[in-house]
């Protein structure tokens, strides 16, 4: 908690006060965690080579991704301690959403560095097995909705955009509800890390969202007059939001096309959390549907192949699936399917702006 040790200095310098500010600490966690992976990101990037932690290509994936063999990957050691130390540095440590979310992101970081762990460095096929995988995703899950369910502070009613009216309350359904959103999220965001920087742009996209979510739902007044759920204490989840855009900004610029860098299961599985579980305490929860729909689309996309090519015995929808690999079969650059995709993930976040006034 660095602002609080330079907030001691107030009495002596005035201007110190702007540390109390939300506001201020999220742009300053931003910054600083943009500036840190910068700095160590090519010391990462070669540590890694000498490692031999090497990207292993699918045989079945489109043929010029057989060039990126060998890049190194793992990027997630780069980015997690790097939003850990910003959200030590500059967030309350006296409020449990903190705690919550960092809970996930490490514990949804360690499920992914022994994914990663087995593939690069065990030269394991299959990294850890799916049931294995996804129990662990889920325990950690339930044990973040259980907390809130229990916490005096959480309603477990859901919010409806466009319906101020609607809000049923879940009771204990909220705990299935909230460990399905943290869990989907995530393994939703390692379906759309498929081509060099398409996961990470929508990833700080959607958190620049979550900012301005988190702060208007920790503001008494402003929630009161969008007529959208206040949730005391979110706020400062506006920081650690700052602190991953800095990171996955930092990141993109080791990860856009030709990539130095990937971001492994290490990343996008506690990235993917990290956004679900936001969502959830900001009782954003339907809005992440809108907001991360890009993600959304791609995990459907491998959904419907799967289903359709086992009804039809064989038969596709796409060429390839998740549905990035179908573009670039049809012949469109990877830097296009892209840049496309983030253009899609900005119209998607300025629509959700939209939920917040129209209800």
């Amino acid at each position: 908690m660095l602002y609080k040790l330079i907030y001691t200095l107030q009495d002596q310098v005035s201007w110190v006060n702007v540390f109390r500010y939300i506001t201020f600490r999220t742009i300053l966690a931003t910054l600083f965690s943009l500036a840190f992976v910068l700095i160590i990101g090519e010391w990462v990037i070669q540590r890694l080579r000498v490692m031999q932690v090497g990207q292993q290509i699918r045989e079945d994936g489109p043929p010029n991704h057989k060039g990126k063999a060998g890049t190194p990957t793992m990027g997630g050691c780069l980015i997690l301690p790097v939003v850990l130390i910003t959200a030590l540095l500059w967030a309350e440590l006296r409020n449990v959403y903190v705690w919550l979310v960092l809970f996930v992101l490490c514990s949804f970081g360690a499920i992914g560095f022994a994914d990663d762990y087995l593939k690069t460095v065990q030269k394991s096929s299959r990294g850890l097995r799916g049931k294995t995988k996804f129990s662990l995703q889920a325990a950690s899950a339930l044990i973040v909705a259980a907390i809130l369910y229990i916490y005096p502070g959480f309603d477990t009613q859901l919010n409806v955009p466009f319906f101020k009216q609607v809000m049923p309350d879940l009771g204990p359904g909220y705990i299935l509800l909230a460990a399905f959103i943290i869990v989907g999220a995530s393994n939703a965001v390692n379906l759309t890390d498929g081509l060099d920087g398409l996961a990470a742009g929508p990833i700080v996209i959607a958190f620049t969202s979550y900012i301005v979510f988190s702060y208007l739902a920790g503001n008494i007044k402003t929630a009161g007059y969008l007529q959208i759920p206040y949730v005391p204490g979110t706020g400062e989840l506006s920081v650690l939001c700052g602190a991953v855009v800095g990171a996955g900004l930092g990141f993109l610029w080791f990860n856009a096309y030709p990539a130095d860098l990937f971001m492994g299961d290490v990343g996008s599985l506690p990235l993917g959390a990290v956004l679900g579980t936001v969502a959830v305490l900001t009782k954003q929860e339907v809005v992440l549907v809108l907001v991360g729909g890009i993600f959304v689309v791609e995990t459907l996309s491998v959904i419907f192949q799967v289903a359709y090519f086992k009804i039809t015995k064989g038969r596709r929808i796409f060429r390839m699936a998740p549905l990035h690999h179908h573009f670039e079969l049809k012949g469109w650059p990877e830097s296009k399917v892209t840049v496309r995709f983030w253009i899609i993930a900005i119209i998607l976040v300025l629509l959700s702006f939209s939920t917040l006034k129209l209800r």
